[in-house]
């Protein structure tokens, strides 16, 4: 490689001041790894609970939004917990996907209902949809309940309405969903652990 006079003095003042700055206490790995923190240094980090088995594996969830008014805050990173005595920082290949869930435009959030005879599903609010909940099971109930068998002995079963348990949730949620279900008279009670 032939060189002149003015690229020797550019290659040498090059190496030269490379040199300095490693002298000085400039890396580049240091910078590299560096910036690599910065995908999480501004986010909040929220712990959660992974939505799809009965396992229930700990999420960490970190969200970038500074939570002032009329910010939505996104969720950009899904991790395992590492401090979660389930999973330990581990997750199955539906929980490390849990992010694309979260994310896709197909995501229902809110309830829908379809009329009977229509073929359009239009959005109606919470409380719309408790109410009608809370409506077509009392309507159930009253038409449907076994007081008593053929014996004569009082039994008060409602046999056409199930109820499927979280089996995300916490015990005490679980046994007051359970409670609540059998005071209603309910027979076909199942969780999610087994779907």
């Amino acid at each position: 490689m032939e060189m002149n006079r003015r690229q020797f003095l550019r290659v040498s003042g090059a190496g030269l001041v490379g040199t300095s700055l490693v002298a000085l206490g400039f890396s580049p790995t240091g910078v590299l790894a560096e910036t690599r923190s910065f995908k999480l240094a501004r986010t909040t980090e929220t712990r959660s609970t992974c939505p799809y088995c009965s396992v229930s594996c700990g999420l960490v969830m970190y969200s970038l939004g500074d939570r002032a008014k009329n910010v939505k805050s996104t969720i950009i990173h899904v991790e395992g917990d590492p401090d979660h005595p389930v999973n330990r920082g581990t997750l199955c290949p539906k929980g490390a996907g849990v992010l694309d869930m979260i994310q896709s435009p197909d995501r229902l959030k809110y309830p829908e209902v379809r009329e009977p005879g229509s073929s359009e599903w239009k959005r109606i609010s919470w409380d719309d949809a408790v109410t009608r909940i809370a409506k077509h099971m009392k309507a159930d109930r009253d038409a449907n309940l076994v007081k008593t068998n053929d014996k004569g002995v009082t039994v008060n079963r409602w046999n056409t309405t199930g109820f499927l348990v979280s089996s995300a949730s916490s015990n005490e949620s679980g046994y007051l969903s359970v409670k609540v279900a059998r005071g209603l008279g309910m027979i076909a009670l199942d969780t999610q652990a087994r779907i």
